[in-house]
């Protein structure tokens, strides 16, 4: 049974990059907060598969909230990133013009913009935006410059939010899969969980695609999620010299359009196509999107060269329906806040929307006193591969592993590996060692370094080789020893 005696200040539902930043801000104050997620890691859910861009603020409808904590999220990209050691870029993006129309499009997305608040956007010519960007195609007339949009690494900013939450005395329980509410009468007292009941003097759903599941149990059926699948190509580094910026096409009526952008990490991604489904468990990738996906692409930059693609993946948006985020304490339902239809600009909008929430709780009775000792600092692991020599000797002094690369296409060394493995929010899982080191994201794609990833892991863990897992539960990466060691 759970330990139903005791009762948090406040419960989060879902450690994604919202929840996890969320439990982060409510950490500046003297409360007893749990974070929990069904998955075996953080950021298993939308937050894994986007497209990991900073958005600058010109799409969304002004005054709505997705406007306001669009262009508020995005100003504290700097500061949030910097406290936490996360790789971000504030390199600008592009919406271009192809076709008839377009650059009317253009013109009403700066508008839109500008009402909403967003810093020097500009309109370039189709000249100066090949001059920036010479592989684009020659049918470019004109590109929306917005120079406050950036690159960030959703993945380590999710954990780098979560772990700095644990060192500030946030507790973080995976592999809880919340099942309902508890109620006492009309308010609501904590969560339901196969190992029991959680008592909690307030609870928060950012349950990503499923928060509208919890919403209908405490009777708000009015909003409705739909899953929205995207699907991609990653690129290796190779093709990193045919794209230097953020290449949108002209936006849709359900989509920002089929992108090619390079990655924090110098990598290029193509994506996603936007098709909506009933699903919401299938990341399946289709021969049909994977084609709309390539297409859209060429169309921007028609020199792509599909021998670089070195990986493929579908990530699911949680659309709402009501084409605005849900962010609310229904006054129905005391001891709740809902978190609801967080698709893009989700991942810019997290800052501000941990911030939004925090007062939330205050306006809904939730003593927020400071916590004195409340630390925003975290400091990530060393990449060997971005350090210099006199760097690298350093620590192979301290540490001859930092001198073993296990991962030869990312330059991972087995320090980095076995940090992660016994960080404040540790790696249990192949994939979520991948996310914080990068083994196995190369070329290779993991073929010659994943048995001694396995090794590694499982040494470091406690564990046989064959318990180690790719993403938790029945996902096994090896199921029985073909040679037995010898002495």
């Amino acid at each position: 049974m759970a330990d139903n005696k005791r009762t948090f200040d406040v419960i989060i539902v879902g450690a994604g990059v919202v929840g996890s930043l969320c439990a982060r801000e409510l950490a500046r104050y003297q409360l007893d907060i749990l974070l929990l997620d069904k998955c075996s890691d953080v950021g298993e859910g939308t937050t894994k598969a986007n497209t990991a861009i900073v958005h600058a603020g010109y799409d969304a409808k002004p005054g709505s909230l997705k406007a306001t904590l669009n262009v508020a999220g995005n100003a504290l990209y700097d500061e949030v990133c910097a406290e936490l050691d996360v790789d971000f870029d504030r390199c600008g993006t592009y919406v271009v013009g192809l076709a008839d129309g377009d650059e009317s499009t253009l013109q009403a997305l700066l508008a839109r913009g500008l009402e909403n608040g967003v810093p020097a956007l500009e309109i370039i010519s189709g000249e100066e935006m090949r001059r920036r960007e010479p592989a684009l195609t020659s049918d470019a007339r004109a590109a929306l410059y917005a120079p406050s949009g950036g690159l960030v690494d959703p993945f380590q900013l999710c954990y780098a939010a979560a772990e700095n939450a644990v060192a500030n005395g946030v507790e973080l329980r995976l592999n809880t899969e919340v099942t309902g509410l508890w109620r006492n009468d009309e308010r609501i007292v904590g969560v339901l969980t196969p190992a029991g009941p959680i008592r909690g003097r307030y609870v928060v759903i950012a349950a990503g695609l499923w928060a509208d599941t919890l919403m209908h149990q405490a009777g708000l059926d009015s909003f409705a999620i739909r899953p929205r699948k995207g699907e991609y190509f990653v690129m290796d580094k190779a093709a990193a010299d045919v794209v230097r910026n953020v290449l949108f096409p002209c936006p849709t009526s359900v989509s920002k359009g089929i992108l090619v952008t390079r990655t924090i990490h110098g990598n290029v991604m193509l994506g996603p196509n936007a098709v909506e489904q009933d699903d919401k468990c299938d990341l399946s990738t289709t021969q049909a999107g994977l084609n709309e996906v390539m297409e859209g692409a060429l169309k921007l930059v028609p020199g792509l060269d599909s021998r670089h693609v070195i990986r493929t993946f579908a990530g699911l948006r949680a659309g709402g329906n009501t084409g605005d985020f849900y962010i609310d304490a229904p006054r129905s339902t005391p001891g709740l806040v809902v978190l609801a239809g967080i698709e893009s600009p989700g991942l810019t909008a997290a800052p501000s929307i941990a911030r939004y929430v925090t007062a939330l709780l205050g306006e809904s009775g939730l003593c927020l006193e400071p916590r004195p000792a409340f630390s925003p600092i975290r400091h990530g692991i060393p990449r060997f591969s971005e350090l210099d020599d006199a760097e690298r000797e350093a620590l192979i002094a301290q540490d001859p592993r930092w001198g073993r690369i296990i991962c030869r296409c990312e330059m991972v060394s087995e320090a980095e590996i076995v940090a992660a493995c016994h960080a404040p929010v540790p790696a249990r899982t192949y994939d979520a060692l991948k996310r914080r080191v990068r083994v196995g994201s190369g070329r290779c794609q993991g073929g010659f370094d994943q048995p001694y990833v396995i090794d590694i892991m499982a040494r470091e863990l406690g564990v046989s080789p064959l318990e180690i897992t790719k993403k938790g539960r029945r996902s096994q990466m090896v199921v029985r020893r073909t040679k037995e060691l010898r002495a």
